[in-house]
Parts: structure tokens; sequence; C-alpha cells
């Protein structure tokens, strides 16, 4: 159960010349389309209505964020078609799990990469398209993207204050302020907190960030927008693991069950620096510049169940015997990124038709350090009774840890495209474009690197017969690079492929009571290619490791329906349909 309390107001400058008493009006319901939101830029990387759009969207608003109460971003994967929960930051688009085709403001850079889940207090609203997106964004599933458009400073003056309680003692609160400095200067500030625990043994969790930035209007035609983001998060006894269950699938302890210690901890602390630069040439030339720097820092010190411990002394270890063998997992992982992106827009008339034409370039830096020690049951790590819990039985200050592996990385991702939209007339448009991109890949450790490229296409057409209906057909490719350690396990077999991918899209979009709700219906086929996979012919006699081979295939078909929208007063619905 949740409980919030809002306390929010507009500041008034004006003076008070003599004393109003002002008519009383009470409103009932608020303004629609709070769930309906028909422009977005994920697809296109300018600003689109989604019914001239050939391609599969939803737009999650900060109003529906806001009515289910969504603190992280799972709450909201029931409200995405086509997209479920993985783990941790992980999603699964379309059958294809993905944690990389995560993005934020439209540019790389998520400062919740690996094992921390997304948090939702700097996230104006959510974006998620359907399909490859490697035809603007580079690398990735061929499943789709999402991305996190964030809450930017506005001359519009608001302040908010909210505070939270709940079940599992949660608690927190938070307060958002934004407005005018100067005729020509905008600020936004907040800060968040928030505490809970868990129905699961030994876990609990504490989430604080600090958001806010810098808006200023350089002239009519520019304008410089500079955002910061801070993140701590202190996940206590959070490497949730399954629990035990019989032959039968049946559970054999409670649910509340936790193979973590108390002291067990995933800790994660993150700045992100953000600057986007807007400037218009001519009514008709545009160019946007981005830059986004990223520090993430996370430690995890926690215990993993490692089978069962054969203590009746009957030769076997199963269920019966109801104690479980742990190791003590330590591991430290730090990343630096940096993202840039220019993109040009120019829109002109020519051969009779209305043309968009997009030309930009991206580059994006990652570089990583890892460590890895581990202590198991040899070398002091005690076991675990599942229907006796003995917790506290074992010390980790005592266990004797072991170096397992030391490493790091530098990759280098960079990237051309263009994208040609054209309208034929009123009804008839045409989205087409084309991407190179290049990787770059190298292991601090050993030395070893690696290079590649790729083109990746896409071509969408759209036919809008009337303003409120729309059908579209669309084809478009991904790749995906191998990543570096399966390209320097076997490199004596050769260098693997990327795993490329391709998707066709039929589909159709109807807006509703003059535009009060809408529904989307798409059906697609996604085929990926090149799948790494070990070669059965090769036992890894030779060294010790069987070589990688580009032959797997993988298909995923379906039909998605979503329909989103307000349909009366005070009422808004949400609702999907996937086969």
């Amino acid at each position: 159960m949740l409980s919030d309390v809002v306390i929010s107001g507009d500041d008034a400058s004006e003076p008070e010349a003599k004393l109003v008493v002002p008519e009383r009006i009470v409103v009932h319901g608020r303004a629609m389309q709070m769930y309906v939101d028909k422009e977005t830029t994920i697809g296109t990387k300018t600003a689109i209505n989604v019914m001239e759009l050939p391609q599969s969207v939803q737009v999650l608003t900060e109003q529906l964020i806001d009515d289910q109460a969504a603190r992280n971003i799972t709450d909201l994967y029931r409200s995405i078609a086509g997209v479920s929960e993985f783990s941790y930051s992980g999603v699964t688009f379309r059958g294809f799990r993905d944690d990389a085709n995560v993005f934020y403001d439209g540019v790389r850079g998520d400062p919740y990469s690996g094992f921390s889940v997304p948090q939702l207090f700097n996230v104006q609203r959510v974006e998620v398209l359907k399909g490859p997106a490697s035809a603007l964004y580079g690398g990735g599933e061929p499943g789709g993207m999402i991305n996190y458009v964030t809450k930017k400073p506005t001359f519009v003056e608001s302040k908010a204050l909210t505070l939270s309680t709940g079940s599992e003692d949660m608690m927190g609160g938070s307060l958002d302020f934004t407005g005018g400095l100067t005729q020509d200067l905008a600020y936004r500030i907040g800060a968040y907190y928030q505490q809970e625990d868990s129905f699961r043994n030994n876990a609990d969790s504490m989430n604080a960030e600090v958001a806010g930035g810098l808006l200023y209007e350089i002239s009519d035609d520019t304008q410089l927008t500079t955002t910061f983001d801070l993140i701590k998060q202190d996940l206590g006894g959070n490497r949730l693991r399954g629990v035990p269950v019989d032959d039968a699938g049946n559970f054999l302890v409670d649910p509340s069950y936790n193979a973590n210690e108390k002291s067990d901890f995933q800790k994660m602390d993150a700045l992100v620096l953000q600057a986007i630069l807007d400037h218009q040439f001519s009514n008709d030339f545009s160019v946007k510049t981005q830059i986004r720097y990223l520090n993430n820092e996370s430690d995890q010190q926690y215990h993993e169940s490692r089978g069962w411990v054969d203590v009746n002394g009957d030769g076997k270890a199963n269920s019966t015997d109801g104690t479980i063998k742990r190791e003590y997992r330590v591991q430290a992982r730090a990343n630096d990124e940096i993202s840039l992106t220019n993109d040009f827009v120019y829109a002109f008339d020519a051969l009779g038709f209305e043309h968009e034409f997009l030309f930009g370039g991206d580059y994006h830096y990652v570089e990583t350090e890892y460590q890895y020690k581990l202590a198991t049951d040899k070398t002091g790590v005690g076991n675990l009774n599942i229907f006796e819990l003995n917790y506290g039985e074992t010390d980790p200050s005592s266990y004797t840890l072991q170096d397992k592996n030391t490493d790091g990385t530098r990759a280098n991702r960079y990237g051309v495209y263009v994208q040609e939209h054209l309208h034929f007339n009123e009804q008839w448009s045409l989205i087409a474009g084309l991407r190179f991109s290049q990787f770059d890949d190298y292991d601090k450790k050993t030395g070893f690197s690696f290079s590649d490229n790729a083109i990746t296409p896409r071509a969408g057409l759209n036919y809008r017969p009337i303003d409120s209906m729309s059908f579209y057909l669309n084809y478009s490719e991904s790749f995906k690079p191998a990543s570096l350690a399966d390209q320097a396990e076997d490199i004596a077999d050769g260098f693997l492929d990327p795993e490329t991918g391709n998707q066709v899209e039929l589909g159709m979009k109807n807006d509703w009571l003059d535009g009060q709700f809408m529904t989307t219906l798409a059906v697609y086929r996604i085929e990926k290619q090149n799948v790494a996979q070990a070669n059965p012919l090769d036992t890894g006699d030779d060294d010790g490791i069987p070589a990688m081979l580009n032959l797997g295939e993988v298909r995923s078909q379906g039909i998605e329906w979503t329909l989103v929208g307000d349909f009366n007063r005070g009422s808004d619905n949400h609702c999907k349909l996937c086969l």
C-alpha cells in the first residue's frame, strides 16, 4: 500500500491593489489526453506525429507515471506491449533480451546499467520503439529500444513537495522546483529519497537522487540546456535468486526465503552531466549538439547458492538434506562513458514534394574496470539450512578470498547516418535511412583488440487516408557486435561476425472520439542471424575452450494491440494485448 501527500504551488508576483473575493469554481476531472501523447522523436530524431511514423512506438506520459505511482521502470513494464522484465536493468523486447538499447534523451549513457533498476524521479516520460533501431542509434538487439526523457528546467514556475509512506516500512519524499531566474535563464533543482524493507529475508533498499540544471536562452534562435544527476543506491541482500522447489515445482519454503546474509549488499553511485545546444539557422534549417558524461561505480558482496549438501549421509545431495552450500562473491565495477551526438535537419520542397532531411553522427566511448574475488565452502563460507534458517552463523570477515578476475576494457563506437522523410501528398509519406557504424574494442589486461563495421538500412511507408487513421509497412535491420570476451577466448578459430537482424512490420493506428484515445495494431516478424554458438564439433581439447561459430538463427513473430486514452471524466485507461 502506498500513500502520497503532494504540496505544490505557483508563484505570483503581482501586487495586490484591493481585496477581491473570487467566484468559487469546482472542477471535476482534468484536462483530456493525459495519457495520449502523439508527438515523439524516438523514431526519427525529429519531432513527428506518431500517426505519421511507420513503426510501432509507445509513449508513457508523466501523468501515467504519476497515476501508477511508478517509482522505477519495473512498475511500467505491464503497460508496454511486447516488453517484459528480464533482470535488473535488462528487458525483453519482442522476445530478445537487451540491456544495451537503453537511452537517455536520445543518447547512450545509462547510469543504472548492470545490476541496478532505473528509478523514475528524474524522468518526464518514457518512449519505447518496437523493432530494430540500428539505422539511427547503432548496435543492439532487433527487438527495440527504450528512451528516458529526463526533466529539464523551464520558465514556468513550479514547486512541488511529496511525502510517501507504504507497506514494508516504506517512507520517502521528494522536492522539485523550477522557474525563471532572469528573462533568459531558468533553473531546476530536485531531490528524492526513499527507503523500504522487503518481504524477502535480509533485503532492504535505499534510493537517493539529486538532479537539476540550467536553461539559457542565448538568443531567439539558440538555447543551451545543462543538467546534472547524482544517484546513490544501497540495496541490502538484493542479489536475489529464486526460492527452492521440489521436482513438481512446488515451493519447499516460504517465498520470503533469501540465501543472502544480513550483511550482504550491492551499492551504486553515479554522476551524469549533460549539455544540449539547439540552434535554428532559419525556419527550415537547425542543428542539435548533445554531449553526455557518465561515471558509474558499483560494489557487490553477496552469498550465492551453489547446490545441495549431503548432510544425512545417504550419498545423495538433494532437497531432503535441506542444506545448501554457498559461495561468497565480492565484485567491483566502474564505468566511464562519453556520448557525443550532432544532428542537422533541413526541411525543403523539391520536385513537388515536401522533404525533411536528417544528417548526423555520433560517438560513444566506454571504459570499464572489473574486479572479482571469491570464497567457497572450502575457504570459510558456511552452509545454509533452508528449513531452519541459520543466518548469522557465518562471518564474511573470516573468509579467505581468492582473486578470480581483474580486467578492463575500452570501447569506441562511431556512426554517421542519413534519413529522408518524404511527403508525397497529405496521405502518403516515406521514411528511409541508412547508417554506417564502426566499433573498436580493446582489452586493457591482455592487449587484445578487435574492430569491425556494419551498414544498417531502414524504410517505412505510411498511408493516412484520414486524420484519425493510418496504415504502415516497414523494413529495418540491426546488428550487434560480438563481445570482446567471446572474440578473445578462442581467437585461433577466427573472428566472430556481428549478429544481424531484420524485421518486417505491418500496422494500423487509430484515433477515436476526437483523439481522446488511440489504438495501435502491429503484426511483426523478426529474424536474427549469425548468433554465436559453441561449435559442436570442437571439444576444446586443444585449448580447453570450444570454438564459437556464427551459426545460430532466431525468429520471433507476433501481434500486438495497445489502447491508451481518456474515456470519460476522471477515468484513464491503458491496456495491451500480445500474441
